[in-house]
């Protein structure tokens, strides 16, 4: 499979996750906090307490990050891919430093579980960063030379 086609199925996989939770935590603010992640799981409500204006900021960033990651990912250009990869990194890390050192009313195997994703946020799009890189250190061994 192509680089290209690999960077472009994960800003597509990544665009998803963020429209969803970001169409989610704007229309409706309330839901969310109370029950993302779901499947039983209360991370937000972990971080009280709730404001509806914050919680609906928060939907509109992660939608506008969405629509970042959904354009080189529908009309392929590296510069933009690298560009959405990178504020993405730069949400991901601040969002794990926090969660890092804060947690919450979450109980520890809550925290911790909440952490995986987390540490996922930074590791598929700083991988597909160095995917976009056309003499990244995987490319110059594959033809067989280190790079200089």
């Amino acid at each position: 499979m192509r680089r290209q086609t690999i960077v472009r199925i994960g800003l597509g996989g990544m665009a998803a996750v963020h429209l969803w939770w970001g169409l989610w935590a704007y229309a409706a603010p309330a839901h969310f906090f109370r029950t993302f992640p779901g499947f039983g799981h209360h991370w937000t409500a972990g971080y009280p307490p709730y404001n509806e204006h914050l919680t609906a900021d928060l939907g509109a960033t992660f939608l506008t990050l969405g629509v970042l990651l959904a354009v080189p990912a529908v009309r392929y250009r590296p510069g933009l891919a690298r560009l959405a990869l990178t504020g993405a990194l730069v949400f991901d890390t601040l969002h794990l430093a926090y969660h890092l050192s804060h947690q919450g009313t979450l109980t520890t195997s809550d925290w911790a579980a909440g952490l995986l994703p987390l540490l996922l946020g930074l590791v598929l799009p700083a991988t597909l960063l160095l995917l976009t890189k056309e003499g990244h250190l995987l490319n110059a061994f594959r033809r067989g030379r280190a790079p200089s």
